[in-house]
């Protein structure tokens, strides 16, 4: 089976930054961020990471490793051309069951590949004051 596009690695503290600009969707064990790049090239760079609140040393590498090999079974589907995407390890990412941390990056990556509608906007003239509506 071929890829679609070719999947790369992010390496720089300026590309997670990059990407932490773009929308992101929280499922689960796993946060997702998502950056559109508009270069006109088609390769998805992934970057993962973890903060010192998941956990120690170990626990912080556990939790990657699980994202890298979810991200490596569902990237090359799910992921959208062109874009950098960068996985957050929550607090149960290390410990949570597989097939449910697979769901949680699945419906991430899922939510992220469909355009979102224009936010609803609050009307334009606020409640008078001292009235409850």
């Amino acid at each position: 089976m071929s890829d679609p596009f070719k999947i790369e690695r992010l390496t720089s503290r300026p590309q997670f930054l990059a990407a932490a600009k773009g929308v992101s969707e929280a499922r689960g064990a796993v946060v997702v961020q998502r950056l559109d790049r508009q270069d006109g090239n088609a390769s998805v760079r992934l970057g993962f990471t973890a903060t010192r609140k998941v956990g120690g040393a170990v626990i912080r590498n556990r939790a990657k490793r699980r994202l890298r090999e979810a991200a490596r079974a569902l990237a090359p589907h799910l992921g959208v051309a062109g874009s950098d995407y960068v996985f957050i390890a929550r607090m149960g990412t290390a410990d949570r069951d597989w097939d449910r941390l697979l769901d949680d990056v699945k419906s991430a990556l899922t939510r992220l590949a469909t355009p979102r509608s224009a936010p609803k906007t609050a009307p334009s003239t606020p409640a008078p004051a001292g009235q409850d509506s």
